[in-house]
This record gives structure tokens, sequence and C-alpha cells, in this order.
């Protein structure tokens, strides 16, 4: 059974009177009162209407796609065929996470995700920086993956109409456009979806991931006719630090597992469909991002890869000899980069809702439209935010920063499955962890690992980026959040 009472080092460090500003930077929001709350937003409240098989597809949308449609091009240069490899490195620092993510979403199904798992266990300081990551990763992620989607779209319209948009609309200053138009037309589309409320989001996100599954699969029935083994003759040409460099971008490609986790207060049943959506999600891109590099890297020599192209659409069409075949995944491809664009989406403006909730954030992200359901003001200032954002930045330096992000905050919920097992052992958890602590270890370690596999540049980036943040947090949250000063409402808000 759930324990009725939160330690008293909870109750001091949620009051007004805390004394001194490091008890405060520490206060923590109890689970039951997280729990409670779960759904009620500001005017209303979100509707629990997805399922086991929804919640996959949201993992997966999010997740399956970006790496292999947009990035395989650039990752491929750094590794050379190793790049499988890279995959699996990639895959397996994701896996460890998702271990933690998964009971952690059993057990606190919310829509804050790893930013509220960091608030009941380390703290509100760790929570916001977290949640402030995860600003960064989810929203940075939809502008990376939207720039994508504007190269497949030209493929796609020159091999039917034999027109392309010119490069001053279609890429970022500094890629030889002014203004990435096809990435913004692609936010405001899956701000559309999203405007219209989660289930039916999650309608279309389910259509879109069946075909970008099938678009996979059919790249490697053909692609594989053109596989040559002396692709592979040479295959650690870079040495493991290429490799590592490589899955460091890669992990990129699994941004997006833990999409499920934000839909914790829209799920029917989230205790026990979250841990399942999230590992089940994580196996599948795993196996099919580890096929389709294999095949692609058998079919193209390695140094031929370039970052500016639509590799797999080019691999079936020199297959092939026809551009028909390329075209085809090209469409497909438009598809299911548009997916990805959706579910990130999606799970960003729960974040923000969270974070709203609880003050940290103004009011505004967290009214709920009393028809749809959804986040209505919420959903159209982050897709305003992130289609300027795609439009303006170019896609590498874009990818690292929402790496380097990710693998912040994966590694606070490393150790915040820990913390929890610690101080809530007795908690009721839908599943747990094997081996914990070693495990959450591990995936603590690799995320670090990864993270000094990025450049410098990136670095200073998110240092900047955390500066921002915490000047905010200080100069906004920190007096703001509902610990500091709850209101009567929230009393009664518990109880209920």
């Amino acid at each position: 059974m759930l324990d009725q009472g939160a330690p008293p080092h909870h109750d001091a460090s949620a009051t007004p009177s805390s004394p001194g500003l490091a008890a405060r930077l520490m206060r923590r929001k109890p689970v039951e009162r997280l729990v409670a709350e779960g759904g009620q937003g500001e005017g209303g409240s979100l509707r629990r209407s997805l399922g086991l098989w929804q919640l996959t597809m949201i993992s997966i949308g999010a997740t399956l796609g970006t790496g292999i449609f947009v990035v395989l091009g650039e990752a491929v240069p750094k590794a050379g065929p190793a790049v499988t490899l890279s995959f699996v490195i990639a895959g397996l620092t994701a896996l460890f996470s998702a271990l933690s993510y998964a009971e952690l979403a059993g057990t606190i199904p919310v829509a804050g995700s790893s930013y509220s798992y960091a608030y009941a266990t380390m703290g509100e300081l760790v929570a916001w920086v977290c949640g402030w990551c995860l600003v960064l990763e989810y929203g940075v992620s939809v502008a990376a993956v939207a720039v994508g989607w504007g190269e497949y779209l030209n493929e796609l319209l020159d091999g039917t109409i034999g027109v392309t948009l010119p490069a001053v609309l279609s890429a970022p200053p500094g890629d030889g456009g002014i203004f990435n138009l096809p990435a913004l037309i692609v936010v405001l589309l899956a701000m559309t979806f999203l405007l219209g409320g989660a289930r039916e989001s999650a309608r279309a996100n389910t259509i879109m991931v069946v075909v970008k599954i099938a678009a996979l699969v059919l790249f490697c029935a053909i692609g594989v006719q053109g596989f040559r083994s002396g692709n592979y003759e040479h295959f650690m040409p870079l040495g493991m630090a290429g490799v590592s460099a490589a899955g460091a971008t890669l992990f990129f490609s699994y941004i997006g597992f833990d999409a499920a986790s934000t839909a914790g207060e829209e799920a029917k049943n989230a205790q026990r469909d979250l841990p399942r959506a999230i590992m089940l999600s994580l196996v599948v891109v795993t196996v099919l991002y580890v096929l389709v590099a294999a095949v692609a890297v058998g079919a193209k020599p390695w140094r031929t890869f370039t970052d500016s192209e639509a590799s797999l659409a080019q691999i079936m069409s020199d297959v092939t000899g026809q551009s028909f075949w390329g075209t085809l995944l090209a469409f497909c491809a438009v598809v299911a980069i548009a997916s990805v664009v959706l579910t990130v989406l999606y799970g960003q403006t729960r974040v923000l809702f969270a974070m709203s909730r609880d003050g940290l954030v103004p009011k505004v992200f967290s009214k709920v439209h009393p028809k749809t359901g959804a986040p209505r003001a919420n959903t159209l200032i982050v897709s305003l935010f992130c289609g300027v954002l795609a439009a303006a930045v170019p896609l590498g330096q874009l990818a690292d920063a929402t790496s380097i992000g990710t693998l912040f905050a994966f590694a606070l919920v490393n150790i915040a499955v820990v913390v929890l097992r610690r101080t809530r052992p007795d908690m009721r958890r839908t599943f747990r962890v094997p081996l914990s602590p070693v495990l959450p270890a591990l995936g603590f370690g690799l995320c670090v690992w990864m993270m000094g596999s990025l450049s410098t540049v990136t670095w200073v980036v998110f240092g900047v980026w955390m500066a921002v943040g915490l000047v905010f947090y200080f100069g906004y949250g920190h007096r703001r959040s509902r610990l500091a000063a709850p209101d009567p409402s929230e009393g009664r808000t518990h109880q209920k």
C-alpha cells in the first residue's frame, strides 16, 4: 500500500516558513500530492483516453524515424560501417534509462515525466533543472526534426512533379537559405492536431507510425539487394572514438521513448500501461534502427554519405535504378517525420503543463480548454516558438544540443529511481528495475560518458541554457512555487 503521510522533512520543506535558502531549494513534493493533482489544470482537466496501444504508438512515433531518416547521414562519416555499433551503444544507453523511466512512470503516473520524478525525490531546484533540460530536449528536437522534414519534402516534390523549393525558402540561415518554410509548416500542422485533443492526436499518430514502419521494412527488403560485403571490409576505420562520437549524435534518434511518460494524466490505466509502452517501443525502435543502418551501409560505401541528403531515398533509387522507389520512400519519410514532430511537441506541452501547475512557469501553460481537454494556449505558444526555431537554426547544432539536454535529464532519472527506492521502499510499483541500484548506476554512467563525447561548442550552448534557466527560476519560479505559498484550494484538491 501507498504510505498515507509524507516523511517529516517533506512537510518542513513545503511550508513558507522553511529556514534558509538551501531548505527552500530542496523542498520536495510528496508523491501522493503529485498523483492527487493529476489531470487538474486552470479551468479544466486533461482527459484519460489513451490505452496501451496508443501509448506505445506515441513512444514509437516520437522516436522512430529521427535517426534513420535524418541523422544517419551525419553519423556514418564519424564511425564508418561501425555506425551499427554506434546505434547499439546509443540503444543500450537508452535502455538503462528506459528501465528507470518505466519504474517511475508506473509509480508516479503524472504529466511531468522526469521533471515530476525529480520533484518527488531530489527537490525543487533539481526538478527545475530537469524540467529546463526537457524544454531544451523536446523543443529543440521538434525544430531539428522539422528541418529534416523539409529535406524529404524536396525529395518528394522532385520525384513527383520535378520541382523543388528554392534553398532560400527551404534551409535556415547558415545552410544557404533565409527561412525554412517547410519546417514551419509541419510544426503548424502538428499543432492543428494537438489542438483537437489527445485522442484525436493519437489516432493521427497511429496511422503515421504504421506508414513509417512499413517504409523501413520496404527499404530493408529492397536495399539488401544492393548489399556489398566489401563495404564492411574496414569495419571501424575511425576507431572507437569515432564510434563513441557517432553514438552520442545518434542518441538523438532515441529521444522520444519517454514521450509516453508525459501522457501519465491522459492514460486510462497509467500504472499498468506506461511501463509496458516504454519498454515495448524501445525494443521495436532499436531493432529497426540496427537493421536499416546495416542495410544502408552495405548498399552504399560509407565515404559517400553526406549530412545534407535524404540518404535512404537516394539508396533506394540507386539500388533499383528507378526513381519511383526513392520517391515512395520520400513520401513515407514525410509522413514519418511529421509523426515525430506531433508526438514530441505533445510531450513538450505536457511537461510545461506540469511545471505551470506547480507555479514554476506562468499559469497560461496549464489552462485547459473545456471542450477538447487540451492545453490550448500552451500548444499555440510552444508550436510557434518551435516553428520559428526550426526555420532559423541549422540541423547539426540542434541535434547535439538536444542530445546533451536529454542525457542530463536521463541521468537524473537514474538517480531518482534509486532515491525513491530508499526513501519510499513500501510504495506500490507496477514495474521494478532489475538489479537496482546496479543498472541505474550503469545508466547514469553511460549518460555521463556520452555527454563527454559531445563537442565543446555543445557544452557551451548547454551552459548558457542552464544559466538562463537559473536566472528565470530565481527571478520567477522560486517565489511563485506552490510549495512556497500554497493556496487554500490545494488542500481541497489533495483530499479529492
